[in-house]
């Protein structure tokens, strides 16, 4: 198709184990012999060939051109994804054609509309920030807090890749939105679209050198994959260009194209008219903290340094995704694998280099096989690290060996190293609204805080002097903002996408059901015995594409039909394995049937500090479908009080018989009061 692709192209077709594995690989033809005029190239007719006149000229149909999706068309029209949005948002119609449906993406917006409604369509629009590292400024957290209020449905959506949604404009709105959060130090762009969404690092604001080179190491890459043609801008700021100075190793990391990697004198570089076949992620952290969910991303990079702390370059890992299509087993959840080690000062043509093989090689006829995971499944890694290693101009070297990965939530106090403290506070599925937004802008407004989003849905303040610890946890428990301690274990890593009513593609429920889900699970830990303190990780989506990272959960719950659930296992507390299919079809209100013999016997037959993740792959699905099917309930003990709640057995009875008129078992209604007690205490309400 292109000249840029000529050099790494030939390379590799001149390599006999590659030129055998390209005659083998025939679902996936890449993109590239599309006949589509570009910057790059210009198709020439052929030299004229004297022809007798009444001769009719014969099309040539031994090339059949390949198929491409709807989308790709679209893309190929809009000139550089402005036409026709912006005429769509000029007329007085709630919503936008499907052309500019699908181009509003790339400016960080979905159009949905309520799906519980009957008659006519009420459209709005969901925007979502594009926030590396998860660092939002305090002015721009202000606005986002006004806009929620103001143009919005009055909450604010922390998401699973650390930035913020805002559901319900309208589309009459969304010019001055856009402006807004543009002109206080905000952006959109590239936030949804097939292009580099958000780049996620560590948000813990550790002044550690570490951790600051992974997040400046994450900045550059999102500033890298930008898009530089203007369109953005365009569309919402009248053409006033918002964007800060980028390093200058950026700058020359997107202009080189010693290796073929670009399209010559076109407004996108890297990008073209198409973009990427899809959407791409990437994520950027440090030895142990996998805070990031690091192996589902397109590109996961590590930091790697020597004994006295100076980062010398990245572990680079390729191919993870989570989405997938049910009934469909050709699609699938994938965790990334290693790709090479690169020294520190060629990260980013290495990820150009990882980018432009997706988009020369990544399927654009089939949108449900257009993630990067599919064309190194049907490849394999040494093909698709040779065919990188063109583009990026130099062979990988052998991956480092790495210490064990641990989940790291940061949530409650913690000094951030440079005499200043932080707080990370659990947001239950990311969603503030009512009193607790009320107390979050009081206290970062009244301390002029920064803050962090996290990729689990949390939020974190930063730069907080010693002298306002108490004052701020004071604030933040009137508001329902409590420390850790006083959080049900399995709420504090349990994460659900919104799904229903908005999502047009939620099959049920997620973020609205959870809360009752992580009732029902407490309710089981209790009846077969599980102490309080004992927690799994549980994700729950409402449909298959993945959005809070369902299969890497210890218990997954993934919609398949209306209040009916996938139950998926296997995944592991630090992150690092792929959960798989153990039930289909499981009615909501069924669930106890499975989860309590599962409980049951992860109680009763786990070795040592055995996770719940690692028991289930231990014992198999074959043997744990057994005694789900043969389970008659808990073998019954003598009846048992909680001595370390209850002095004594009368108390015990009282506080029982209390809690049942709630529909809670004792041990709840007494934790329950006593983190009321507790917070009462710390807001001086206390006798």
């Amino acid at each position: 198709m292109a000249a840029s692709v000529g050099v790494a192209k030939a390379a590799v077709l001149k390599d006999p184990k590659i030129q055998t594995q390209i005659q083998t690989f025939q679902a996936f033809k890449p993109w590239t012999a599309l006949p589509v005029t570009t910057s790059r190239s210009r198709l020439r007719p052929s030299p004229s060939v004297i022809r007798a006149v009444s001769t009719p000229v014969k099309p040539d149909t031994t090339t059949p051109v390949p198929k491409r999706s709807k989308v790709e068309i679209f893309k190929e029209q809009s000139n550089f994804i402005r036409y026709p949005l912006n005429e769509e948002l000029l007329t007085d119609s709630p919503n936008i054609n499907e052309a500019a449906t699908q181009l509003i993406k790339f400016h960080g917006s979905y159009q949905q509309y309520d799906r519980a409604e009957r008659g006519p369509k009420s459209y709005s629009f969901m925007l979502r920030t594009k926030n590396p590292c998860g660092k939002v400024p305090n002015r721009l957290y202000l606005v986002m807090d006004e806009l929620a209020d103001e143009f919005g449905i009055g909450t604010l959506r922390l998401t699973t890749r650390q930035t913020f949604q805002l559901h319900g404009v309208l589309k009459k709105d969304l010019k001055t939105v856009m402006s807004t959060i543009i002109r206080s130090m905000g952006s959109t762009l590239g936030a949804c679209g097939d292009l580099n969404r958000n780049v996620l690092a560590p948000a813990a604001p550790f002044a550690r050198k570490d951790y600051l080179f992974a997040q400046e190491t994450a900045e550059n890459i999102a500033a890298l994959l930008t898009p530089q043609s203007g369109f953005y801008y365009d569309i919402w700021v009248d053409g006033e260009r918002f964007m800060s100075a980028e390093p200058p190793e950026v700058t020359k990391a997107r202009n080189d194209n010693s290796h073929g990697t670009n399209f010559l004198d076109s407004p996108e570089p890297i990008y073209g008219t198409q973009f990427l076949p899809r959407k791409f992620k990437i994520a950027v952290t440090v030895p142990t903290d996998n805070s990031v969910d690091i192996f589902t991303n397109d590109i996961g990079v590590v930091v790697v340094s020597d004994a006295n702390g100076e980062p010398l370059g990245f572990n680079v890992y390729v191919g993870g995704g989570m989405g997938r299509t049910h009934r469909l087993e050709t699609t699938f959840p994938r965790l990334s694998e290693p790709l090479g080690f690169v020294p520190k000062e060629d990260i980013l043509y290495a990820v150009k280099a990882i980018v432009v093989t997706q988009r020369e090689n990544g399927r654009r006829d089939d949108r449900k096989y257009s993630r990067m995971k599919y064309l190194i499944d049907s490849w394999g890694i040494e093909k698709f690290r040779s065919v990188v290693e063109q583009y990026y101009g130099k062979k990988f070297e052998p991956i480092h060996e790495l210490p064990e990965w641990e989940f790291k939530s940061y949530l409650g106090w913690h000094e951030q190293g440079d005499g200043g403290l932080f707080c990370g506070l659990h947001v239950d599925n990311g969603r503030i609204g009512g009193k607790m937004k009320k107390t979050l802008r009081e206290v970062i407004e009244k301390y002029n805080l920064d803050v962090r989003l996290t990729p689990n849905q949390n939020i974190i303040l930063c730069n907080i002097r010693s002298a306002w610890k108490r004052p701020i946890t004071t604030a933040l428990a009137q508001g329902g903002l409590l420390q850790p301690r006083y959080v049900d274990p399995l709420n504090l890593t349990a994460m659900a996408c919104p799904a229903l009513p908005m999502c047009p593609l939620a099959i049920t429920e997620a973020e609205r059901g959870i809360p009752d889900f992580l009732k029902r699970v407490r309710a089981v830990f209790e009846k077969v015995g599980l102490k309080y303190n004992e927690s799994v990780v549980i994700r729950v989506t409402g449909c298959p594409n993945g959005c809070a990272r369902p299969y890497m959960a210890e218990l997954g719950l993934v919609g398949d039909g209306p209040n009916s659930y996938q139950i998926w296992l296997g995944g592991t507390p630090n992150q690092t394995s792929l959960a798989k299919t153990f039930m289909n079809k499981v009615k909501v209100q069924d669930l106890e049937k499975v989860l309590e013999p599962l409980f049951y016997y992860w109680k009763c037959k786990r070795q040592t500090k055995e996770s719940f993740g690692d028991f289930t792959n231990r014992m198999g699905f074959e043997k744990l479908q057994q005694l789900v099917d043969k389970w008659e309930g808990p073998v019954k003990g003598p009846s048992r009080y909680n001595l370390k709640l209850f002095a004594n057995k009368e108390t015990y009875e009282a506080v029982d018989a209390l809690a049942k008129l709630q529909n809670k078992n004792a041990h709840q209604l007494a934790m329950e009061v006593i983190r009321n007690f507790v917070a009462a205490h710390q807001n001086g309400k206390g006798e």
